[in-house]
């Protein structure tokens, strides 16, 4: 890491910000309760008193009034769609040519091939919930969900609510769902091979954790993402049977578990290098997975799509180029298994919301419907 390679650090109690949490009975209320779930769960790196938000907004303000030029990249980029029908064509094309292939052509084919679409897939996913493959929030809504379907699970809807969480509140205990749940960290985190089986299930981890952290009532679109998932699964079935639907949802598993392009779900916000909580990677595979890597880039501008973030940094290289970062995601997911250091544990959290504003946004159905 670094400057140009991959760098650890050693787990604090807890890392220390400066701002405002509202009037002086508010703070009071904020900081018992941030202490209460501190002394729940020691191991990661909280926020320290009287933390703001989450470190990219501030950043973001800083860019813009540095280059103002930026908000030239805002926007939807209208050609993702037909880069996702290509991606639905050629698993199709597939699993056409597989028919009738030996057992270990189709394991190599659905982990390298399969693996890597379906994980492309579900980074055209991310795009659609931040609305960049439109102008229409429907229409991206719609593209996200023609995005899911090669992935043979029902994801888009239910990621949408969620991410778009994790954006407003990154890190925040109890609502940002990427944090590993504290029993994850304390089953995962004694061995280099629990943090290997930690790794191949984390399409598990991803699926059910938030059906303990943050729980949500499935809406109307969550309905209509299942309806899709299973009618497309059925007409797989129909024409492939039942090893093609087996293409198509392993490749989605293998995909997200030890696969290079999973790299990324380490890589953007576990600990590597004390004091920072968001990393980019700049290599190859970003050409892969809608340049999903600068994800610095991503935080600081969420409203930029994939294929223009690479300007956002060339815009700005002073807020990018000196900060830790990578140039390996396989490396990345070596050195999170072999490093005894890094854990699930290894996560920023921050208490800036109280209990009861946490209940009121659940009782709303969170930020997102």
């Amino acid at each position: 890491m670094g400057k140009g390679g991959n760098a650890t650090a050693t787990p604090t109690a807890a890392v220390a910000f400066v701002g405002n949490n509202g009037d002086n009975n508010g703070k009071m209320t904020l900081e018992l309760e941030r202490k209460e779930k501190i002394s729940k769960s020691p191991a990661f790196y909280w926020v320290g008193e009287g933390s703001t938000e989450e470190p990219h907004v501030q950043r973001r303000k800083d860019i813009v009034a540095a280059h103002p030029e930026i908000k030239q990249l805002f926007g939807p980029d209208l050609f993702t769609k037909y880069v996702v029908l290509l991606s639905l064509l050629t698993q199709l094309t597939a699993l056409h040519l597989l028919q009738g292939a030996p057992w270990y052509t189709w394991l190599f084919v659905t982990y390298t091939l399969s693996g890597t679409i379906n994980h492309s897939l579900t980074l055209a996913m991310h795009e659609a919930s931040h609305n960049l493959c439109s102008k229409d929030r429907t229409t991206n809504r719609l593209i996200g969900i023609f995005a899911n379907l090669c992935m043979g699970i029902p994801a888009s809807a239910s990621f949408r609510r969620y991410h778009m969480e994790h954006h407003r509140y990154q890190g925040e205990d109890l609502v940002d769902v990427d944090i590993p749940h504290p029993i994850e960290g304390s089953i995962f985190s004694n061995s280099t091979p629990m943090k290997f089986v930690w790794c191949i299930l984390q399409p598990a981890f991803y699926s059910l954790r938030p059906l303990f952290t943050n729980p949500k009532e499935p809406g109307k679109w969550e309905f209509i993402n299942i309806a899709a998932i299973v009618m497309f699964d059925a007409t797989i079935g129909y024409f492939f049977g039942l090893g093609g639907v087996c293409y198509l949802v392993f490749g989605t598993l293998l995909g997200m578990g030890v696969h290079p392009a999973a790299g990324h779900f380490i890589s953007e916000h576990y600990v590597m290098a004390e004091g920072q909580e968001t990393y980019s990677y700049y290599g190859p595979l970003n050409w892969l997975t809608y340049h999903v890597g600068y994800h610095n880039e991503h935080h600081d501008f969420p409203f930029v799509t994939g294929k223009n973030l690479h300007l956002v940094r060339k815009k700005a290289p002073e807020f990018y180029d000196d900060i830790p970062h990578y140039h390996s995601w396989i490396k990345v997911i070596w050195d999170y298994i072999v490093d005894e250091k890094i854990s699930p544990f290894s996560r920023v959290k921050r208490v800036t919301l109280s209990e009861e504003e946490i209940a009121e946004m659940k009782a709303r159905g969170g930020l997102v419907k």
